[in-house]
């Protein structure tokens, strides 16, 4: 058998490649001639990115076209390129950014996106480059809480490379799964797909100079945090909790995750959140309805900062739902606790970085 060109390229031309729909041929990812010596075939494909995720089933399904349309003793070599340029190695992304805080909870449901929302916000108030990471790949809610459910990031080309360009609103530059996901639809994938979904939403995307980058992380410890710490040095982890004892003693297992021996990233400090009711009729009033400084006890105990008591007002889950956060108005005492709080982050940030070294990367097995 005579092997030529026109052959393989046939062959290639029956291979629909996922992202455009099209055949291999008509996506002109065919990079060059086929080279053919003899029985051996030699075919360079061209990918957006090296971190296309159908590049390997790609290259499976051309090689067997081949081996079904041209012959099954034909020896193909296929090698890849990129149009982008490949994502920087960890320990190189985000080279602008000045410190990264992550926002935890030990478990759900005690308010911790509405804290790292409004954390971010009164970081810009306060006239910092701040950007803002909604993490929680299966419950992002970083769109509603800005209003901007609607916006699509669009891609920029920079340096040779293809990245997100995050949308912007009061001063943070804001990047989330729910942006790229039906809010309707269940996100209903593996461990190492939210895995990798993260990961571009750090490395394939212009962050650009920041002060702060804040993370929203899920609630609880989980394969996601893993991925944050094996990818990025973070700064600082601040916990949030409610005084009850449930959520205090879910709180201590997130400190334990940060002070691990082989994680060991600083806690900047916890903020006490649904502190106290304070009825908007009466604003002198406390009702201590999740119990009393239960969180303030704890930081005591631990030898952290409380960086913050953030009172239970309706306003603030009002204004989250209109996706207004309370920071956005510097002029109520709510606004007034969260301009407090950032101030306090700012504080003990500046202190950490003085005092300790740079937290380093983690290598962590999975078990």
């Amino acid at each position: 058998m005579t092997l030529y060109p026109k052959l393989i390229l046939d062959a290639l031309a029956t291979v629909t490649y996922p992202g455009t729909k099209k055949n291999l041929v008509e996506s002109e990812m065919v990079a060059d001639t086929p080279s053919i010596n003899g029985m051996a075939v030699k075919i360079v494909l061209l990918f957006p990115r090296d971190t296309d995720p159908f590049l390997k089933s790609t290259v499976k399904a051309a090689e067997a076209a081949i081996h079904y349309h041209v012959g099954k003793d034909v020896q193909v070599t296929i090698e890849t390129e990129f149009k982008s340029k490949p994502r920087p190695e960890v320990g190189k992304l985000l080279p602008q950014v000045k410190n990264i805080i992550a926002v935890s909870s030990g478990k759900g449901g005690v308010g911790k996106s509405t804290v790292a929302a409004n954390l971010a916000i009164a970081l810009a108030k306060l006239g910092y480059k701040v950007g803002l990471l909604d993490a929680d790949i299966f419950g992002p809610s970083m769109p509603k809480m800005f209003h901007v459910e609607d916006e699509r990031p669009y891609a920029t080309e920079k340096d040779g490379r293809q990245l997100i360009v995050p949308i912007e609103k009061y001063g943070v530059k804001l990047l989330s799964i729910g942006f790229f996901v039906n809010p309707d639809t269940a996100t209903l994938w593996r461990g190492g797909m939210a895995s990798n979904a993260l990961k571009q939403l750090i490395g394939d995307a212009d962050w650009g100079e920041l002060d702060y980058f804040v993370i929203d992380t899920p609630p609880g410890t989980s394969d996601i945090h893993l991925t944050l710490l094996q990818t990025l040095a973070i700064t600082g982890a601040v916990i949030v909790s409610t005084p009850q004892s449930v959520a205090l003693a879910d709180a201590r297992k997130g400190i334990d995750m940060y002070k691990n021996d082989k994680v060991n990233v600083p806690i900047l400090g916890l903020v006490e959140n649904m502190a106290w009711f304070t009825p908007a009729e009466l604003p002198e009033n406390k009702y201590y309805i999740f119990g009393k400084e239960g969180c303030k006890k704890l930081a005591d105990e631990m030898g952290t900062p409380l960086l913050a008591q953030i009172p239970l007002v309706q306003s603030i889950c009002e204004s989250g739902d209109d996706g207004e956060p309370a920071a956005t108005k510097p002029d109520t005492a709510t606004g007034q606790a969260f301009l407090g709080f950032a101030q306090s982050v700012v504080t003990v940030t500046n202190r950490r970085n003085k005092e300790q070294d740079p937290t380093r990367i983690v290598k962590v097995s999975r078990q």
